[in-house]
């Protein structure tokens, strides 16, 4: 074993509320990717990170060692400025699958390697593979390829992307260290820039769907992701949403499909083409394809309006083995067996949806997971017809549920009347982004 240093003393440090330098982090990290540190002595470094957290410097670090754990894909040989987002996760939000059409049919490269769903939340992954035929696992060279061809690739992290990530992201899991903003962000960051990108747009949730429950810890993690970004010279603008509701109507695998589908021809939700425009404006901005942000959502809207991100979501959904047939005509995907409706037992407003319960619910029905090598149902979700500031009458539909899993309605009712309040005057309105982040700093936004 490289005896450079000595791990306990590390550790010690850390615990010590010490500064780690740029060495010492690259050197536990890559002896832990060799197996030269066992899994209790790292797990002890993540605990000490955890308590005394990472300054700016040791955060970079951290993302460069985990980045350079494997390869960075090199995509100098597709011209443009390559640019991805990346949201933090939350219920409903279907939002990848509409803004890499419209970002690649305006001439932005998106090189885009997502992830799947755990928790409460659903990954962009399953809503993929929930389209028959349509695979997402590629090697290096299709994946090159499929861009190339496409200006677009929707893909799984590969075994050679940040695979020290991977493996201590499996470790945070079991020892109470996921929810540290420099462990979160460097993780993020080390899968995004393996990716081969010149600029990231950065969706940060907070509220009961999402990881961070506060804006405050929201703000703090998107100005590390931010920082982050700088540091290796990618420009990066995040944005803070709420996710203290779902977005859209529809949860679920094959019904975000189907939401995903309306707005690429215009009929989406208005919380979803608002934020899909303006996700989608600020990567064609960053992308070199608009002077602005501003003019950016612009050209967002005429890709959707002209019909040109549509066919390009048609496009990579066959370049990737998908049955186009079924984005074409939604209504013959088959739908699951059981189905409820959840009523209203009361006149009033919907004053609030809690997403985490939702979210939660959905899991339940089968269309999430509870542990990693659970297997998910497509058929299975929750199709809302009313949302928060919404008047409802007694009797009335709020959502409809559907699963393959009949066991779990009951359960799954009080879980889902739980999550609803009704009362008597209507819910001021929230704003669904409040904050913009980028290198100048936070600053107030309102949409």
């Amino acid at each position: 074993m490289n005896s450079k240093y000595n791990i306990v003393s590390l550790i010690r440090k850390k615990r010590d509320g010490k500064v780690l330098s740029q060495d010492e982090i690259r050197f536990l990290i890559d002896s832990y990717t060799a197996d030269e540190i066992p899994d209790y002595q790292i797990s002890s470094f993540l605990m000490a990170a955890f308590l005394n957290g990472l300054n700016d410097e040791e955060s970079a670090a951290l993302t460069e060692s985990m980045l350079h754990s494997g390869i960075v894909v090199d995509l100098s040989h597709v011209p443009g400025k390559k640019v991805d987002k990346h949201s933090t996760g939350g219920v409903g939000d279907k939002l990848s699958l509409i803004l890499a059409p419209i970002v690649a049919s305006a001439g932005v490269p998106v090189p885009m390697i997502s992830g799947r769903g755990l928790g409460h939340t659903g990954g962009t992954l399953d809503k993929l593979e929930s389209i028959p035929g349509f695979y997402v696992d590629v090697d290096l060279a299709r994946y090159k390829e499929i861009l190339e061809k496409q200006n677009l690739v929707l893909v799984g992290q590969t075994e050679e992307i940040a695979p020290a990530d991977k493996r201590l992201y499996a470790l945070r899991d079991v020892t109470a260290t996921v929810e540290s903003i420099p462990l979160i962000a460097g993780s993020i960051m080390s899968k995004k820039l393996a990716e081969g990108i010149d600029a990231l747009v950065l969706d940060v949730k907070y509220g009961s769907g999402a990881f961070m429950k506060t804006e405050e810890d929201a703000t703090k993690l998107a100005q590390a992701l931010v920082g982050i970004g700088e540091q290796f010279e990618k420009e990066t603008i995040a944005y803070l949403t709420n996710m203290k509701q779902p977005l859209g109507y529809k949860i679920g695998n094959w019904f975000e499909v189907e939401e995903s589908v309306d707005a690429l021809k215009g009929v989406g939700p208005d919380d979803i083409m608002e934020l899909s425009h303006l996700l989608s404006g600020t990567m064609i901005y960053l992308g070199g394809k608009a002077d602005s942000v501003e003019k950016g959502i612009e050209v967002s809207k005429q890709q959707v309006e002209n019909g040109e991100a549509y066919q390009k979501w048609l496009d990579i959904v066959e370049e990737q083995g998908g049955d186009t047939s079924f984005i074409e005509n939604t209504a013959k995907y088959p739908i699951a067996k059981f189905e409820f409706e959840l009523k209203s037992s009361r006149d009033g407003y919907v004053t609030a949806m809690d997403a985490f319960e939702i979210g939660t619910a959905s899991v339940e029905l089968g269309a999430g997971r509870k542990i990693k090598e659970d297997d998910v149902d497509p058929q299975a979700g929750i199709v809302l017809k009313k949302k928060v500031g919404d008047k409802i009458t007694k009797g009335e539909t709020i959502l409809v549920a559907y699963t393959n899993k009949p066991t779990t309605i009951e359960p799954v009712t009080a879980q889902l009347y739980g999550a609803i309040k009704i009362e008597d005057t209507k819910p001021e309105k929230e704003y669904l982004v409040t904050k913009v982040i980028d290198k100048n700093g936070v600053r107030d936004f309102r949409l």
